[in-house]
């Protein structure tokens, strides 16, 4: 490409040059109006002497015209996915890559985009900026978006996109798609064990009529636990019957209607971690002792837990003939604790305790029941527990994992974590435990008692059990057969992690997921599931994770601690999982529960066309077996870029300089003839 283009070096400053000029003009203009003779000839030699002044040259440029940009946005988002708008996308890309290949002067940049980080749904429009932040406007020759049209970065203002070209917008998916929905209104992130929590959802139908009703189901864990009737449109509230802490998956689910698009959004998740606000403890100390104050202590320091302690300082035996009012201590309200409120505790413990009269036998009978129910019992054992007045004898015994065989032993020795207790999460990693002998002091107090049933993770001299974990039917008991703890608190012998050993000990029995013997767990990281099983037995059983579309694929697991089993499922789908080793089932969702992506997929033009007519585009829906791609013609810059079947692109007005000649006018003998010649027609005339 040749162009020619008059340059100009002045010899002198532009400010003389013009000052110059001006007094020969003024000059010449003088001598016209006064008529002299030779008048012409001094302005032509006036001029041709400012025009050598300035310097004129003609340039010769060789110039290689740049290709104008063309940017392909596709969207590759979830709602893409849906029906045929994958195979309607890529047979739109493939042809308008073939057509505008066929167009010469143009450069196509392809953007594929997915789903928007952070829950941003579908963002084409950050993507069309960030693929032509380097193009010069006099480059850019316009954009097409091969989208389904549900984009949420659409500007607010049409007119306040200025690409300076045209947008066009291909919309795939079909013209009258149906769609009904879920979408959760508000669901709590956290919420508390024991207290009504609610999640508020509409659903939402193309083709019902408002106060027209749908079924929806509530599972919990992949549990359905109730069904709700909801109506169209309205917003609806559901309370949330959930009895455990830690992460609890719930899931609403409309009925399927025929003819819907998807029913990928009948389904709506929310994920709540359930935390315990306070845990109600009952602490019965039959006798004032060394270690009643470290049980104290222990529940005390854990600002969860409300503590109701009472120490028996007079049993009924004890008659010194004190008269009652003089006495300064209450009484032991037995009735209220034992048979009106004992289901208001979360746990009961009986420290030293030993039947003497002050609890009537027909309230052990009570505590035996609350434990099946789901309560929690915790005997911290003493010589009380192998003497005749034991709670092993009364109706309590039922519940309780171990019994007594009467006898005390009284010897030093290190409290030794067993082979399972090695498994155990109230036991593992106990501060000490890993030398041998243990890192801690000793005790000097056993009680004797063979093991019914429950787990031994602590035992004592020749492998007598000293701590026993039973689950009875719904509840917990727990044994620690020792009386003994308090040297480990006082630091005899260096003391020992009592804290930490008492601590779970009590979270155990309150169900808390972490310190569960047969737990199954499942994390969402990214795009990964991050799987652990923690178990009592030799191996991890297979796990099996079924995703969205439900494939089930084997996890693979590797023991990273002693009963600790985990494993990775990297680049999963987006969606809910189920994880199962056939006993235990846990949910765990990747990506955003309740996405932005989903919560409206049918198709449509309403949202880009108002972008793409104010930049002199069009929005165009595709037909299911590609004859609306329309035909792509290029046109210049002012000239008009969409009609009927075809979109227009934007010629490229930017060139690179690949070569100068120069050529000045008035330089050499050419300028100097003709300033010569002036001159002398000049005194020629003079001369007549």
């Amino acid at each position: 490409m040749t162009r020619f283009v008059v340059d100009f070096e002045p010899l002198l400053s532009w400010s003389i040059i013009a000052g110059l000029g001006g007094l020969l003009a003024l000059l010449g203009l003088y001598a016209l109006i006064r008529r002299l003779p030779g008048a012409w000839l001094r302005l032509l030699a006036a001029a041709l002497l400012v025009a050598a002044l300035v310097n004129p040259v003609l340039q010769r440029e060789e110039r290689e015209p740049l290709p104008a940009v063309v940017a392909l946005i596709v969207d590759e988002s979830g709602s893409q996915g849906i029906g045929e708008r994958s195979q309607q996308t890529e047979a739109a890309v493939a042809a308008l890559k073939d057509r505008i290949a066929a167009l010469s002067g143009f450069e196509t940049r392809e953007v594929r985009v997915g789903d928007a980080a952070n829950d941003g749904g579908t963002a084409l429009f950050g993507a069309l900026a960030e693929a032509l932040d380097d193009v010069p406007p006099d480059r850019l020759g316009g954009a097409v978006m091969v989208t389904d049209g549900i984009v949420h970065d659409t500007p607010a203002e049409p007119e306040s996109l200025q690409l300076g070209a045209p947008l066009h917008a291909l919309i795939t998916g079909e013209e009258e798609e149906y769609d009904r929905r879920i979408v959760l209104e508000k669901a709590p992130r956290f919420a508390i064990l024991g207290e009504e929590q609610g999640v508020t959802y509409r659903v939402v139908d193309d083709r019902l009529g408002p106060g027209r009703s749908l079924a929806v189901t509530l599972r919990i864990d992949g549990k359905e636990v109730a069904t709700d009737i909801a109506i169209v449109g309205e917003a609806e509230t559901i309370e949330l019957p959930i009895d455990h802490a830690g992460r609890a998956i719930v899931e609403l689910e409309v009925e399927a209607a025929e003819g819907e698009i998807t029913t990928d959004n009948n389904v709506a998740v929310a994920e709540i971690d359930v935390v315990r606000e306070h845990l109600r403890v009952l602490l019965v100390s039959g006798e004032p002792h060394a270690g009643e104050r470290t049980w104290r202590n222990v529940l005390k320091s854990d600002a969860a837990v409300d503590l109701v302690h009472f120490t028996i300082l007079r049993p009924p035996e004890k008659q010194d003939g004190t008269p009652i009012h003089e006495l300064s201590l209450i009484a032991f309200p037995t009735r209220e604790l034992f048979s009106e409120k004992i289901d208001e505790f979360d746990l009961i413990i009986f420290d030293r305790y030993q039947r003497r009269g002050v609890l009537p036998i027909l309230y052990f009978d009570n505590i035996a029941r609350y434990v099946r129910d789901g309560g929690a019992v915790l005997i911290a054992a003493g010589p009380d527990y192998a003497s005749p007045a034991s709670l092993y004898r009364t109706p309590l015994g039922t519940v309780l994992p171990a019994e007594p065989s009467g006898e005390v032993r009284e010897e030093p020795y290190r409290p030794a974590v067993t082979e399972l207790g090695a498994k155990h999460p109230v036991t593992r990693d106990l501060p000490g435990a890993q030398s041998q002998p243990p890192d801690w002091s000793r005790w000097f107090r056993l009680v004797d008692a063979d093991a019914l049933r429950g787990d031994v993770p602590l035992e004592g001299p020749g492998g007598r059990p000293l701590l026993v974990l039973s689950h009875e039917d719904r509840g917990r008991i727990a044994m620690l057969l020792s009386d003994h703890a308090w040297l480990w608190a006082r630091g005899f012998e260096g003391g020992g992690p009592h804290g930490a050993l008492l601590r779970r000990i009590v979270h155990w029995l309150m169900g808390e997921p972490e310190l569960e013997e047969e737990a199954l767990t499942v994390e969402a990281e990214g795009n990964s599931l991050a799987v652990e099983r923690q178990t009592l037995g030799e191996s991890a059983p297979t796990i099996t994770a079924t995703g969205p579309n439900g494939e089930a694929q084997e996890v693979p697991m590797r023991e990273a601690r002693p009963g600790l089993w985990r494993g990775r499922l990297e680049n999963a789908d987006l969606g809910l999982y189920k994880v199962s080793d056939g006993r235990m089932t846990t949910l765990a969702h990747i990506g955003t529960a309740d996405p932005l992506e989903f919560r409206e997929v049918t198709s449509t033009r309403d949202r880009l066309a108002p972008v793409a007519e104010a930049s002199g585009g069009a929005a165009i829906r595709l037909a299911s077996d590609g004859a609306a791609i329309p035909r792509v013609a290029a046109v210049s810059r002012r000239a008009a870029a969409a009609g009927s079947g075809w979109i227009g692109l934007k010629r490229s007005e930017a060139t690179i300089l690949k070569g100068v000649d120069r050529l000045p006018l008035f330089g050499g003998l050419l300028g100097l003839a003709l300033l010569v010649g002036a001159f002398a027609a000049l005194w020629w005339r003079e001369g007549r």
